[in-house]
């Protein structure tokens, strides 16, 4: 299921554009993640990665309102997603634990969402207690288990709060009861699709007790399958381009963003469109983190 082997190095985000520089020149730290074992519908997040990479050498370095290449961008080589699913979520960790020890970023990109386990771990194993998570998504991701899996991209946001990270999730459409009582018992925050869709609500204003510091997860099954189909469970009655950036932005308004991932995209072959955009949106968030310090 792992189409990118151990440790190869992909193409550099936006490699074309910036020179290579050591880790500790850059901001912002790009790590691979093609972790693909528990999708349930559409396959391909395998992929995700090493298309949003080689997409990104087209990207322009001005995104629109700054230079978020200028912080510096290291891209690490792939992690190896081969071996049991325990092994995988140690590896991201230990490399997300690195990039922390830094002083720097980390930008995950996936790879199916189980892959936010393993970064949130690496938060806490470096000695991170005191920050929470924002989530879009078209899925609460607040199961026990799947099929039998607790480490499951259907569970993932379970063992978020398990762990004790307060979570806020936008964009949800598609969840089942046992989700929503999880969300109580974790005393989990949400504003769901129909209403920030139908209100067109671009711009949320976080809890008062919602910690100062925030890592953002990103599922692009949060956005609109007619905007970015390229996602192996597409929902309906999702996001928009400029919605989705607005509630980034206004989360970095009033937050420090600590580190963001981009999880479950599924290449098609033939249309490059969707990864430039995937790509477009990493570089998106880059520039958000960066004028917002």
């Amino acid at each position: 299921m792992n189409a990118t082997p151990a440790h190869r190095r992909l193409p550099r985000f936006l490699g074309t554009e910036l020179d290579s520089i050591e880790p500790a020149a850059a901001r912002f730290h790009v790590v691979p993640v093609p972790y693909e074992k528990t999708v349930s519908y559409g396959g391909g997040t395998a992929q995700g990665p090493a298309a949003i990479l080689a997409a990104s050498v087209q990207l322009e370095r001005w995104d629109g309102a700054s230079d978020p290449g200028a912080e510096g961008i290291y891209t690490w080589p792939a992690i190896d997603c081969r071996g049991k699913p325990e092994k995988v979520i140690g590896s991201i960790a230990a490399t997300v634990t690195k990039i922390l020890r830094l002083g720097k970023m980390p930008v995950v990109l996936g790879g199916e969402h189980t892959v936010t386990w393993g970064v949130i771990k690496g938060y806490l194993d470096a000695g991170v207690r005191d920050f929470g998570v924002v989530q879009i998504d078209a899925h609460a991701d607040l199961r026990d288990r799947f099929h039998g899996d607790p480490l499951s991209h259907a569970s993932v946001m379970r063992r978020v709060v398990e762990a004790g990270v307060p979570l806020f999730q936008l964009g949800n459409r598609a969840y089942c009861e046992e989700e929503r009582a999880a969300r109580a018992q974790y005393n989990v925050r949400y504003i769901d699709a129909d209403r920030l869709v139908r209100e067109r609500i671009d711009a949320i204003a976080l809890p008062e007790d919602f910690p100062r510091q925030v890592f953002f997860t990103l599922d692009v099954d949060g956005i609109d399958p007619s905007v970015l189909p390229a996602t192996g469970t597409p929902v309906p009655g999702g996001l928009g381009w400029y919605q989705t950036l607005g509630l980034f932005e206004s989360v970095a308004r009033q937050r420090r963003i600590i580190g963001f991932d981009l999880l479950e995209f599924a290449p098609i072959r033939g249309f490059h469109a969707f990864d430039f955009t995937a790509a477009s949106l990493v570089y998106k968030l880059m520039g958000i983190v960066q004028r917002s310090a």
